[in-house]
């Protein structure tokens, strides 16, 4: 709810920043005189900046708590002991920070829609107390699919590899848009998300089922929808990672990537969905840590190298948005220089946000030192201030209040309309690979399953898992449902359970989740297959998996475990819709990966 007592200064505070000039409409490119109008009135609110309060616009860190002034007592202990602070009120006073970044689990900042709302008008009143009062640019990962941090509550999406399979630019553009809305409701301006990578590694560890697919000019078309999507709701869109990061079998979590691509196959494997992006206006780009030495031979990470980020990105691209680094506590950041020096190789490469410093008081006073020193000049903040000020202004944060209201989070948060098109939008995206003698869809007769398989949990509610919440989908529908979670390695005791709960069954439903060649799942699906009893495979991360299972009889992939995608895939599976997806990557044998099981596009339908 909105804070009245702050209504005044928050109004004068708005008057003051953005004068007589009108904010650009988010998604419409302003006009030169439009443009050239909000830049001459931004840079009067630079000019009464500190130099501390410039650096701390660069920032954005995170915290611990869901409340921006008194959260528990364990996270204010957290923030005391990470953060040289208690709470975010706290943090933002004390560095100026110019946008926070929001975490569900360990950080605990999400716990509902009304909480988050809350806690994002908290940080705002925070911000207006600032002696140059700035709102927040508050941000979060909200790509959806595996990677999502606002779960209950709030409409679930198809992540980006089933809005590949669906190949439907207006259903990426809506899946955009509903995510955007919602999210702007709750005070939330920056999502970083689309994934622009292009995932030709099957083995890719950190990327994956997170892109839209393997098809550079797909993945690029997927993108710009979901850009116009995000922005037209009001929210900054962020394409990640550049320069990309979709063929490494390396996790930049843990070490820092190289990417051998020359620089012809970076043009014509990773370059066109950046592309795509900075031409549907694309507000800000987030930075990889790895190294391409076709594009830097010095071997530089790419967040921190000036060949890159202003070389190939700024001159060659044309983009004259945000660059953002991915989170610098990252291995991949910190293998050549200390936490006090990576922020500044960063800003002298050409970054303007600095996303999550492991020790924001380090990085900070590393930032400060180097201004005061003459290694970065007040002029060079000026411009990443300008960039930041920019999207804040055309997200609507300069020209008026900031705060949010519950009555539009009860409106719009998780809406029936959205829920409804959430569901359409995930039918269209389950993808049946194998269906051999018309096993699918299950006959009228075969009404007694087990459900049984690997069971993650859903990625923002551990108390929810993908077997029991599949079985749940199915007895909606009618059917009599027995299930048994085996996990992703089931010992032989558990696998000889499944076969046993099998029996009497009239069909099998078999989950995996990311098949090795060496995986005890691959034990499951064979033991299942020997009772007779028919058996439907269900990949629900990887449409990789299939390729270590042999001859299953029906197989299809559903790209994520949500519940969104898991209703869409029982709903297939009882044949109440048709499937309609298509592989965005292609799938190697297992046995001779230069061999193509296959190929992209392909995808059954139940009238093959």
């Amino acid at each position: 709810m909105q804070d009245r007592s702050l209504s005044r200064r928050t109004v004068l505070a708005s008057a003051t920043m953005v004068a007589a000039g009108a904010t650009a409409v988010s998604g419409v490119a302003a006009t030169p005189a439009v443009a050239h109008s909000r830049d001459r009135r931004l840079k009067k609110i630079i000019s009464r900046m500190s130099v501390e309060a410039k650096i701390g616009q660069l920032f954005v860190p995170y915290f611990y708590g869901t409340s921006a002034t008194s959260p528990s007592r364990p996270d204010q202990d957290r923030n005391l002991k990470e953060l040289g602070v208690r709470t975010v009120a706290e943090l933002i006073a004390k560095y100026h920070v110019g946008g926070v970044i929001y975490f569900s689990g360990w950080a605990n900042n999400i716990q509902d829609p009304h909480q988050i709302a809350d806690l994002s008008n908290g940080v705002q009143r925070a911000s207006l107390a600032l002696p140059t009062p700035i709102p927040s640019l508050i941000s979060i990962d909200q790509e959806h699919g595996v990677n999502v941090r606002i779960g209950s509550g709030a409409t679930q999406l198809p992540g980006a590899m089933a809005l590949g399979a669906g190949r439907s630019l207006s259903d990426a553009r809506t899946a955009g848009w509903i995510s955007g809305t919602e999210l702007a409701a709750l005070g939330i301006h920056q999502n970083f998300a689309p994934v622009a990578d292009v995932n030709v590694n099957p083995a890719n560890p950190i990327i994956n089922v997170r892109s839209f697919g393997a098809d550079a000019r797909e993945v690029g078309r997927m993108v710009g929808a979901q850009v116009t999507g995000y922005q037209r709701a009001g929210v900054v869109a962020c394409a990640k990672h550049f320069p990309g990061h979709g063929d490494t079998g390396e996790d930049s979590h843990t070490g820092l990537p190289v990417i051998t691509h020359t620089r012809e196959e970076w043009e014509r494997i990773d370059a066109p969905p950046f592309r795509a992006a900075i031409a549907a206006g694309v507000d800000s780009i987030m930075t990889a840590h790895l190294q391409v030495p076709a594009l830097d031979p010095s071997n530089e990470p790419a967040t921190l190298s000036p060949a890159i980020l202003q070389g190939v990105l700024r001159d060659e691209l044309g983009f004259d948005g945000v660059i953002v680094t991915d989170a610098l506590n990252m291995q991949g950041v910190r293998t050549k220089y200390g936490d006090d020096r990576v922020p500044v190789l960063a800003l002298k490469a050409g970054v303007d946000q600095l996303l999550f410093p492991p020790n924001i008081g380090v990085a900070y006073n590393g930032v400060l030192a180097a201004v005061r020193g003459g290694e970065i000049t007040e002029d060079r903040l000026d411009e990443s201030v300008l960039r930041i000020l920019r999207v804040k202004d055309k997200a609507g944060l300069l020209s008026g209040s900031p705060y949010v209201s519950q009555r539009e989070v009860d409106r719009v948060v998780g809406a029936r309309g959205h829920l409804r098109e959430a569901a359409r939008i995930a039918e269209r995206t389950t993808t049946l690979l194998v269906n051999e003698d018309d096993t699918l869809p299950l006959r009228r007769r075969q009404r007694k399953l087990l459900v049984v398989g690997a069971s993650p949990a859903f990625p923002t509610d551990a108390n929810r898992t993908t077997v029991p919440e599949l079985a749940r989908a199915f007895d909606e529908l009618g059917y009599g449902t027995t299930h048994l979670a085996t996990g992703r390695t089931p010992d032989a005791a558990k696998i000889d359970e499944a076969v046993a709960a099998a029996r009497g069954r009239d069909a099998v439903v078999v989950t995996t989740d990311n098949v090795g060649a060496t995986s005890a799942q691959r034990t499951l699906v064979s033991r299942l297959l020997a009772t007779g009893v028919p058996v439907v495979h269900l990949a629900v991360r990887n449409p990789y998996d299939i390729a270590h299972l042999g001859d299953v009889p029906a197989s299809l992939v559903s790209y994520c475990w949500t519940e969104v995608e898991l209703r869409a895939a029982a709903r297939v599976i009882a044949g109440r819709v048709e499937p309609r997806g298509t592989l965005p990557v292609p799938i190697q044998r297992a046995d001779d990966p230069a061999r193509v099981l296959f190929r992209t596009g392909h995808g059954l339908s139940y009238d093959d």
